[in-house]
């Protein structure tokens, strides 16, 4: 297996390809592309849910950004057509199981309730993390995740160039396997052709944003 070839199969790896149907609230987990914001406003001109909640703070690729990210997010969405009163904004989490957390909470001070349906928005190479956190810290609600629909080399900016993303769907496919067995996220199905592609990257030298003092499994 090349290591484009490797990177094409994470990559489809990554999404989960759940049809989006009218919900409660877009929940959209704050990144370090501002495309989410944009592709969330969108879906709530398509009318699929009243309310968006940002959340974000300063996370690992953020932390150089001079306001947080669901300030930023919350930003690009008015611009883009949304109403400043159906936005709600999460600006002190740092991590996927901080954005859930603090969000309920700012939804419990909002007076609006637990929602019972959510469209989940994130990056595209974090979708199927996403719904594996989900399920295990939101299992109360019916989520769908989403991502902005763009292919692996459509999504390439100078921001976000390859060796910062390849290594990124690196480090979220060995979150995907380590982080059930700390109760962050539920099991996932994980195919060979996955693994392999993941070994392919890690040896090609993707491995910046992999977990530090974790065994990789063919070494463990």
């Amino acid at each position: 297996m090349t290591p484009d070839e490797a990177i094409e199969i994470l990559w489809n790896y990554h999404h989960v390809g759940q049809e989006l149907h009218p919900a409660d609230l877009i929940f959209v987990l704050g990144s370090n592309d501002i495309r989410v914001a944009e592709y969330a406003a969108e879906l709530y001109k398509r009318h699929l849910a009243p309310v968006i909640l940002f959340s974000g703070g300063m996370g690992r690729f953020t932390g150089g950004w001079a306001i947080p990210e669901a300030e930023l997010f919350a930003e690009a969405a008015i611009k883009a057509g949304v109403p400043e009163n159906c936005i709600l904004i999460e600006n002190k989490s740092t991590n996927t199981g901080e954005n859930v957390r603090f969000s309920r909470e700012v939804l419990k001070r909002a007076g609006i309730g637990e929602p019972v349906s959510l469209i989940a928005l994130q990056k595209p190479y974090m979708e199927r993390r996403t719904l594996a956190t989900l399920q295990a810290q939101w299992p109360e609600a019916r989520v769908a995740v989403s991502s902005p629909p763009v292919t692996f080399r459509g999504y390439l900016t100078a921001e976000l160039p390859q060796e910062l993303v390849v290594s990124a769907m690196v480090g979220d496919f060995q979150r995907i396997l380590e982080y059930p067995r700390q109760g962050f996220s539920t099991e996932q199905p994980v195919t060979p052709e996955a693994m392999e592609a993941f070994r392919t990257l890690v040896e090609a030298g993707y491995d910046s944003q992999l977990l530090r003092n974790i065994p990789l499994p063919w070494n463990s």
